[in-house]
């Protein structure tokens, strides 16, 4: 068995009977990119957007032309719930973590589309769309996965502080705890989300398998999406070297003694859109 901290560099069985679940597509380059050309499949989750209506065609045009087979979407409409979390003092919830008082004022936003005639704009407020985005993700995700697969999502801190990827990995968690298969996370990290990452800190000993990015393959695949039109992330974005993954834990560990997680890939950008 390695040990504590081992860097295992040897693909192995991790990347056998594997896929990505990543909330929004270029979330499955950003947080993936040292196995996105190896895993078996890629499935991205929410497609729609209603501030922008151009963002769900864009998003298709760009799974289409998807420079590996075996990427699909199960187009489920964002909630638009960037930025609503109180990140300094985070608390999480059954459908992903808790909204502050800033919700009231994007469902306001949102009513004041709907009146001027967006079609997307939905008819109920954004914490019952989000909600609702948990339980439809939980019936579309549970008759895909098995107990012998390796599966790769957003960490429980949602990388940068996304809402919907918090989302995407406590319903992941919650199938994980049902069915058996084994949930890995990478380790970006922000400071912004680096105090509901702190809460994952224990003294267990932590095992970690660290991959090289293919950032020529990672360049490919960011310009299908700018050439859609939907690519959501800074140009001055560069790749990390490597990535580290590890198996995703299953409580918040809250340890009065000296904790430690998986080495992170801290970064300092923020996303250009949610």
């Amino acid at each position: 068995m390695p040990a504590r901290g081992e860097v295992m560099a040897e693909r192995l069985d991790f990347l056998s009977n594997s896929l990505i679940v990543a909330a929004h597509p270029d979330d499955e380059l950003l947080w993936f990119a040292s196995i996105l050309k190896d895993v078996d499949r890629v499935l991205l989750v929410y497609e729609d957007y209603w501030p922008d209506p151009n963002m769900g065609p864009a998003r298709d045009r760009a799974i289409r032309n998807f420079p590996r087979a075996n990427v699909s979407s199960l187009k489920l409409p964002e909630a638009a719930t960037y930025g609503l979390a109180n990140w300094r003092a985070p608390k999480l919830s059954p459908q992903g973590i808790e909204f502050s008082a800033s919700a009231n004022l994007r469902d306001i936003k949102q009513m004041v589309k709907r009146m001027t005639g967006c079609r997307l704009a939905p008819k109920v407020g954004v914490q019952k769309r989000y909600d609702e985005n948990a339980a439809a993700l939980y019936r579309e995700l549970k008759p895909q996965l098995h107990a012998d697969m390796n599966v790769f999502t957003h960490n429980p801190w949602g990388e940068y502080g996304h809402e919907d990827h918090v989302q995407v990995f406590r319903v992941l968690d919650k199938l994980r705890r049902e069915i058996g298969f084994k949930l890995w996370m990478s380790n970006y990290c922000t400071e912004r989300a680096l105090p509901l990452a702190m809460t994952y800190f224990d003294t267990s000993p932590h095992t970690f398998i660290e991959l090289r990015v293919d950032k020529d393959f990672a360049e490919q695949v960011a310009d299908v999406y700018r050439h859609a039109g939907c690519w959501t992330w800074a140009e001055s974005w560069n790749w990390f070297d490597t990535e580290r993954f590890i198996e995703a834990p299953y409580e918040q560990a809250f340890s009065s003694q000296q904790g430690n997680l998986v080495p992170l890939n801290m970064f300092n950008i923020e996303p250009v859109a949610a």
